[in-house]
């Protein structure tokens, strides 16, 4: 049977209930959000489903929305069903005062590497990770750099010229 967005989305709300929040199809990729606390849940799901089949874990990731009063980080996972050639993109908002969310590490031991550098740049906490440090930035760096919570640019320069820029 092939593997449709539709088959996919109806499978995931059947088996979410409640926990499933929405759905998108931005590009023809499926988009689905759900609830943190279900996040294991539903890729456990999707990974060992026989008829869904979504084994490979391509990325984790996180976004920071700062206008977002209680969900300011979403996390982004991507699946990748390798034998039919579909994917499928799972969201999970989380509270930038507490950023926890539980460690894909023991549905896929690929999230190790990616979880860390989510933490790293975002600050998400992945709770029962192995070895939650940095992976690319200092261990002494107090903040998180994707977060767009600093301005674009220094204000203070004075090698820089604005009228040279176009401004």
């Amino acid at each position: 049977m092939m593997v449709t967005n539709d088959i996919i989305l109806e499978k995931a709300t059947q088996y979410l209930g409640q926990d499933f929040i929405s759905a998108e199809t931005p590009f023809d990729l499926l988009t689905i959000t759900v609830a943190k606390n279900r996040i294991i849940d539903i890729l456990q799901y999707l990974k060992t489903d026989a008829s869904l089949n979504f084994i490979f874990l391509t990325d984790i990731t996180a976004v920071h929305y700062p206008n977002q009063l209680g969900s300011e980080l979403c996390v982004v996972y991507h699946l990748h069903n390798l034998e039919q050639n579909i994917r499928v993109r799972i969201k999970a908002f989380l509270d930038i005062t507490q950023p926890e969310i539980e460690s894909a590490t023991a549905v896929f031991r690929s999230a190790n590497w990616m979880e860390r550098e989510t933490y790293d740049f975002y600050g998400v906490i992945f709770k029962n990770h192995p070895n939650l440090i940095r992976i690319l930035n200092i261990d002494e760096m107090d903040y998180f750099p994707m977060r767009k919570e600093y301005p674009l640019e220094d204000g203070t320069r004075t090698d820089k010229d604005d009228s040279m820029f176009g401004r």
